[in-house]
């Protein structure tokens, strides 16, 4: 850098554009609905992503200062208001509806605080220049793309791909985006009529030849960066199990790569609903009695599998979701 002062405008920049993007990389990836973690890590189940995805996942951080006690009475609380007819019983319905409550809970709460910050004017409307002044400073375009010196930091790009995703988000095609709009525009995956530009986003991060197709190597490395490959040891488990899941799921057709629409049945499958799959593996483990419905002391008794040895600040989400 040639000052202190570019330093500062980089690290400012950085932390606004952090905030601005939906998922890591500006993609979104599948399962990141429900969970960050893994469902399965090789053979071996993961009991983070269940407690991310009964809980919403910044709820489930706080459960390591409870004990166990504490956590089954809260729990308990929480389940009487999955039983939204009251009949005494979880039904697996009843569960999917409380996981997708948090995912949207979470979505809508980062929708609300980057609205704020954002609407400059508090009008019903967020314009381009609104957006564009408070994620990227008040910077032209122009010099933004001079502070290319850190390959990681390319701003002109990030400007393109978001001028991109706004135009795709401002369904009534005025220039500006409502507050729907704008829940498109930051999270992509919510809304059917985006997903053409997350795939498009996708392809365009990992198809590094730029022919159009994502190949092994270009999947693998993805995932795999070439920085943590160079650090040297043997290659994890995980990674012969992407390329097995390459070949045998990924790669539809067979020709060794994915196209766009294969990239896109693999990031937003339309024939899967994680809610759904979440909420049938739950009850499967925990229904004692197989009558495919679950009581209050079953679900204690398997309160390890909801919420591990941990629990949440249940006030506050009891609170918030009193509506239901």
């Amino acid at each position: 850098m040639k000052s202190s002062l570019i330093v500062c405008m980089y690290l400012a920049l950085l932390i606004a554009v952090t905030l601005a993007k939906p998922a890591e990389n500006n993609r979104v990836k599948e399962e990141a609905k429900l969970s960050d973690q893994e469902h399965f890590e090789g053979n071996e189940h993961n009991p983070d992503y269940d407690h991310d995805a009964f809980l919403g996942h910044e709820d489930a951080k706080t459960f390591d200062n409870l004990s166990p006690e504490e956590s089954r009475n809260r729990l308990g609380k929480i389940v009487e208001k999955i039983d939204a007819d009251k009949d005494g019983f979880v039904t697996e319905e009843e569960l999917k509806d409380w996981i997708v409550l948090q995912q949207s809970r979470y979505i809508y709460e980062d929708v609300d605080r980057q609205w704020k910050g954002h609407n400059v004017d508090g009008d019903p409307k967020i314009t381009w220049q609104e957006y564009n002044q408070t994620t990227y400073s008040s910077l032209s375009e122009e010099e933004l793309s001079r502070m290319q010196e850190n390959e990681h930091m390319d701003f002109s790009t990030m400007i393109r791909r978001d001028k991109k995703r706004w135009k795709v988000a401002d369904i009534d095609g005025d220039g500006d985006l409502t507050y729907e709009e704008f829940v498109g525009f930051l999270h992509p995956e919510e809304k059917a009529h985006m997903r053409e530009i997350v795939v498009e986003e996708t392809m365009e991060d990992i198809d590094q030849n730029g022919d159009g197709f994502v190949d092994i190597d270009e999947y693998i490395g993805d995932m795999w960066p070439k920085s943590e490959r160079e650090k040297g040891g043997a290659e994890p488990d995980w990674v012969q199990t992407e390329r097995e899941q390459f070949f045998a799921f990924r790669d539809k057709d067979g020709d060794h790569k994915m196209d766009k629409e294969e990239i896109g049945q693999w990031i937003l499958p339309q024939d899967y609903d994680h809610a759904q799959a979440e909420a049938q593996h739950l009850v499967m483990e925990s229904d004692a009695d197989h009558d495919k419905r679950l009581t209050k002391a079953e679900i204690l008794d398997k309160y390890d599998l909801f919420v591990g040895s941990q629990a949440t600040d249940f006030g506050e989400a009891l609170t918030r979701h009193d509506e239901f």
